[in-house]
């Protein structure tokens, strides 16, 4: 590990909790691996905090940080600029820092493309399904619909929330058709080569036996799908789709390739994928450790 001087740049992330977090095992690779003189710590932020946090961390010259749960808006009223992606989003996961203030991006949509395109899925003229409408279906609907997806369908247990992310979505990309459904009109989506990306957080350890939507047959009309959860391994979600002989990933890639969109971001490095493979590994060990 090289030695900490005075030349090292801090940085980290603000979150409450924040003590399982993941990043510092893809930062602090990522700054070694490529001579960079950096140190990515974890800054616990109580939510009442966090516009005293932003500005002290400004004021003493961290030069970028994450953000994660539950900062990822109230940050927004803290920052001196929003970049036109996390303002359309309406979260920011990543700031760098300006003359007067920090600049808020998303890396999360780019993460999820990123973990598309490493799952083989090219959404260009496709139909969509996305399960839920939270933070994580705000990215995967921005990421499809400037990508060119055909449709896109949100399926959501409140229909409210699922109808204001598709008219907001639907607002910005035009040319792509956007509805919104609550789960139990699943069956009305047309086609039988739908793309599915479950965003929430159902599955995720400890509660391993819940999923979405367990009908055999929604699973039957999908070609492809990914879950943005990555522990376990092979979520509920994921067995249901391999049932009906559709192909599933696992969310550990949104992880790795937002992070890496950030560290690109505050450096102008580009991560090569050898490193980008090497840092999962890391994480699939840190993910054992635990």
């Amino acid at each position: 590990m090289k030695a900490i001087n005075g030349h090292t740049k801090v940085c980290g992330v603000m979150g409450c909790p924040v003590e399982h977090t993941l990043s510092p095992v893809i930062h602090n690779y990522l700054a070694e691996a490529m001579d960079i003189n950096m140190v990515y710590v974890p800054f616990r932020v109580d939510p009442r905090h966090i516009n005293k946090a932003v500005h002290g961390a400004w004021a003493l010259g961290i030069p970028c940080m994450n953000v994660t749960v539950p900062h990822k808006q109230t940050v927004m009223e803290c920052l001196s600029e929003i970049d036109p992606g996390a303002q359309a989003i309406g979260a920011v996961n990543t700031l760098v820092a300006g003359h007067t203030g920090y600049v808020g991006y998303n890396t999360d949509w780019i993460g999820f493309g990123r973990f598309l395109e490493r799952a083989g899925i090219d959404v260009e003229g496709r139909d969509v399904i996305v399960l839920g409408a939270g933070g994580a279906a705000r990215c995967a609907v921005y990421y499809c619909a400037g990508k060119g997806a055909a449709h896109i369908c949100v399926l959501n247990r409140s229909l409210d929330k699922a109808e204001a992310l598709a008219g907001e979505m639907s607002h910005l990309f035009p040319g792509c058709a956007i509805q919104a459904l609550s789960l139990g009109q699943w069956a009305e989506v047309p086609g039988e080569d739908l793309i599915a990306v479950q965003s929430t957080q159902l599955g995720m350890t400890p509660e391993v036996n819940t999923v979405v939507i367990e009908d055999a047959g929604f699973y039957r009309k999908l070609s492809a799908a990914v879950d943005v959860v990555y522990t376990p391994a092979e979520t509920l979600f994921m067995k249901l789709c391999e049932q009906a002989g559709v192909p599933a990933r696992n969310g550990l890639d949104m992880l790795l390739y937002q992070g890496i969109a950030a560290f690109e971001l505050w450096t102008g490095a580009v991560v090569p994928e050898a490193m980008a493979d090497h840092a999962r590994e890391l994480l699939l060990n840190a993910m054992e450790d635990r």
